[in-house]
């Protein structure tokens, strides 16, 4: 039987509103079953440089309802190397580490496969990703609060949409995933989304014209996902110009104001659950899967299902933003 007895802890890629509760709830649990933590600063990049530093119950003391990571995050291309995963692993055992736990994205999974897989490693992921495109949980810890976010800054651009009769189209995060931009429409009133799921089977600001685009308003919000296959909103934009010369359009990208603040109470809940839920399954002698939440029931899915397997938009939700934006 494999005992751990030291658990490392480090967030990587993009940061996520709720990371810290996550490292919270990781740090926590791990101490109140015996287990040691130690912290990994700057992600896969801290452990080549071995900034690595033992955290106790105070350490994650009023951390809860901070944006962003206290452990720092950052890209890592020498952990993409051989070379550079051995220096990872050498620096790991001096520490005394035995296993893992890694808070990030399908990027970060991928790394922690690799990984794994090379030095016989036990570990664990928590999926920390405003983009919510992580196949195997129905929500990623940072991506309510995003969400919050774009609506509070769409309701003060319809203010500006409204006093000047004009049309926005508001670009919001997900790289190559709707959720956002989709959910974001509906909570606040959008009269569409244009998202990279359905550009390929429909021309999506062509249907918005066809069905009577603004013919009952006075403005319009249109929000986008950016990606290459929508063009964005200042693709969009560029083309109703070229196309529809009659519409006085503006573009607004709301850009990294999305990844930060406090977390929503529903994201610092979700990561309470999960990161508690890495240590069980370490626990539980489980290693290189991420712990999700499906129909409000912890899970755990192999790493390689939750970085290759598509998680596709719930379709309904774009025929009631259709018929909602009569």
């Amino acid at each position: 039987m494999y005992q751990v007895k030291c658990i490392g802890i480090l967030t990587s890629g993009g940061d996520a509103p709720g990371m810290n509760a996550a490292i919270r709830a990781v740090t926590r649990t791990a101490i109140y079953n015996g287990i040691a933590v130690k912290a990994i600063y700057r992600g896969y990049k801290g452990l080549i440089t071995n900034e690595i530093t033992e955290f106790k119950t105070q350490s994650v003391s009023n951390i809860i309802q901070q944006g962003g990571t206290i452990l720092k995050t950052a890209r890592c291309m020498e952990f993409k190397t051989p070379e550079g995963r051995k220096q990872a692993y050498d620096n790991m055992m001096a520490a005394g580490i035995d296993a893992l736990v890694v808070l990030g994205g399908d990027g970060t999974f991928t790394g922690a496969r690799i990984f794994g897989q090379e030095y016989n490693i036990p570990i664990v992921g928590v999926p920390c990703t405003i983009d919510n495109d992580l196949y195997g949980t129905d929500y990623t810890i940072g991506y309510d609060t995003a969400l919050n976010t774009i609506i509070e800054s769409v309701d003060k651009i319809r203010d500006t949409a409204n006093s000047h009769e004009r049309l926005f189209f508001i670009e919001v995060m997900g790289r190559d995933a709707g959720f956002l931009a989709l959910n974001s429409a509906l909570a606040s009133g959008a009269e569409a989304a244009i998202i990279p799921e359905i550009e390929t089977e429909d021309d999506q600001l062509e249907s918005l014209i066809e069905h009577g685009f603004r013919k009952s308003k006075n403005s319009s919000i249109v929000i986008v996902a950016e990606s290459d296959i929508t063009g964005g909103a200042l693709g969009v934009a560029e083309r109703l110009k070229k196309e529809h010369p009659e519409y006085d359009a503006r573009v607004t990208i709301l850009g990294h104001v999305q990844r930060g603040g406090s977390p929503t109470a529903a994201d610092r809940i979700l990561a309470s659950r999960l990161g508690s839920a890495a240590i069980d399954a370490l626990l539980d002698e489980q290693r290189s899967i991420m712990v999700g939440v499906v129909n409000d029931t912890v899970c755990y899915v192999p790493f390689n299902e939750a970085i290759k397997d598509e998680k596709g938009v719930n379709r309904t939700l774009l025929d009631v933003l259709k018929i909602l934006s009569i």
